[in-house]
């Protein structure tokens, strides 16, 4: 397995700090806003005498509250076709284990999140790519590029919508055009829609859970990290209405016990949390977002889509080696006293030789914080020996 692209080069990241160096981190999708002070308040308010098990599938008044939530979504799903996990990480795994058996294929773009990578060696998966480019927005590829990959072991189709880590939209054609790829060859449907709040310029979120013809396809992944900010909580879920799913991915629930009791009381509360928040959090990303292609288009030779989801950038620097001038952000250069991190891109990709210039950005630093950032790395690239002009 390989390491983590976002992680692995925290070493130096914690030696620059050792330094005095102060660490702009674009690297990591933590959020720096204030998670909902219902959920903060319930966590204060624990009154158990006993931290006990939960159910294997987590608590029905959480599993209740999670299927409100998607009712005002649009789509109707009961609490026993809930599943709570671990975040949302554990329930990409278990949908993996559940559906497909060691030596299954599974297609995915490229870039793609490292940790799906990851997930689907632990359970023995093939992951086959198609290729997207950041000049095409990272668009998906035309029906006759899955057709191609489409074999006797294919079981699955996985995306994650808004991407991570392009923050690219599937719109509704990109939806319609998988949901019937999906449906022709009797494939699952892995939707992670863990940003699907984070959605800008006006845009329409279609979900895979819309298409109520693709019931038994679709198996959703969520989290309440993102939405809420409470990624330390590990709570996540996973969503389906093919029955056969539910009950294989609660053996793996069994197996492991229960999702995090002090996660589940604070992601309870947090659902009954005022719309205002979220509409609040949202637009504060928008502003971050504005900030950070503004500042990215005063550099020279930097070049970025436009991400319309998520809260994610995929940036080509005009560099040699992008995971060599990470590094050397950290260890080699500092302006003032500072230094800026990001992701390397070639952990988000498979095939070999791809994303050596381009790097992963988070925006989830404050507006001056983001700006100051950007304005480092310029003097970064600017330092850098292997720049290319």
């Amino acid at each position: 397995m390989a390491s983590s692209p976002i992680r692995k080069l925290t070493p130096l990241a914690d030696a620059a700090k050792a330094r005095g160096v102060k660490v702009y981190h674009l690297n990591i999708g933590q959020p720096d806003i204030k998670s909902p002070s219902k959920g903060l308040e319930a966590l204060k308010k624990i009154d158990r005498t006993v931290l006990e098990y939960s159910p294997s599938q987590g608590f029905l008044s959480l599993r209740e509250k999670i299927s409100g939530y998607y009712a005002r979504c649009g789509m109707n799903y009961s609490p026993e076709q809930i599943t709570v996990t671990s975040g949302a990480s554990e329930a990409v795994l278990f949908s993996f284990l559940a559906c497909m058996d060691p030596g299954d294929e599974l297609i995915t773009t490229e870039p793609t999140y490292a940790n799906y990578l990851a997930f689907a060696d632990a359970a023995g998966i093939r992951v086959r790519t198609l290729k997207t480019d950041i000049r095409a927005g990272f668009a998906l590829p035309p029906v006759e590029n899955f057709e191609e990959l489409i074999n006797e072991r294919t079981r699955a189709v996985l995306i994650c919508n808004p991407n991570n880590p392009s923050g690219t939209l599937y719109g509704r054609h990109e939806m319609e055009m998988l949901a019937e790829i999906v449906k022709r060859h009797g494939l699952y449907l892995f939707s992670d829609e863990v940003y699907r709040e984070f959605v800008y310029d006006g845009k329409e979120y279609v979900s895979a859970g819309h298409f109520e013809d693709l019931a038994d396809n679709v198996v959703l992944l969520d989290s309440f990290s993102k939405r809420y900010s409470e990624c330390g909580i590990r709570v996540g879920a996973l969503i389906t209405k093919n029955r056969a799913v539910t009950e294989g991915v609660l053996k793996l629930c069994q197996a492991r016990l229960s999702p995090p009791l002090l996660g589940q009381i604070v992601a309870e509360a947090s659902c009954d949390e005022d719309q205002s928040y979220l509409d609040g959090v949202i637009a504060e990303y928008g502003r971050r977002r504005k900030v950070l292609l503004e500042s990215l288009s005063a550099i020279p030779g930097v070049v970025t889509s436009v991400p319309h989801g998520a809260f994610y950038a995929m940036v080509a620097l005009p560099v040699d080696d992008a995971e060599k001038f990470c590094s050397w952000c950290l260890s080699d250069f500092e302006y003032e006293g500072e230094t800026v991190m990001t992701a390397p891109a070639t952990g988000f990709y498979i095939t070999p030789g791809l994303g050596m210039n381009q790097v992963r950005m988070a925006y989830v630093l404050n507006e001056d914080a983001l700006r100051r950032a950007v304005f480092i790395l310029g003097r970064a690239l600017e330092a850098y020996p292997g720049r290319k002009i």
